[in-house]
């Protein structure tokens, strides 16, 4: 049996960076993006979630397609990979306009 397994991974204990974390927000920690769990104050430790289908500010501009990739430009999801973070994939249509979009994140 493996002795060096540390724990599933979807959720982490992470610092929160400038500005703190609010939970249900999405946040990007280096290149990882993760969705706070809670409230947590700048330097803070907080629970981040890195899996899941979650509801997420969009581009209101754009039209996704199911399976469409999805990345982070730091304030909303899109899916103009240009200098933004691949995070997943919509798990379904979302309109233009509209504000939200789901999407299942890859960690």
């Amino acid at each position: 049996m493996a002795t060096n397994f540390i724990q599933p991974g979807q959720v982490l204990t992470l610092t929160a960076p400038a500005g703190g974390v609010t939970s249900g927000v999405g946040y990007l920690i280096g290149a990882l993006f993760v969705v706070a769990l809670q409230d947590a104050a700048e330097g803070a430790a907080f629970e981040g979630q890195c899996t899941g289908v979650w509801e997420l500010p969009k581009t209101s501009a754009q039209a996704w397609t199911e399976g469409v990739e999805v990345y982070w430009n730091g304030n909303a999801a899109t899916t103009a990979s240009t200098d933004n973070t691949f995070i997943g994939h919509a798990a379904a249509a979302a309109a233009n306009p509209s504000s939200h979009g789901l999407v299942r994140l890859s960690a």
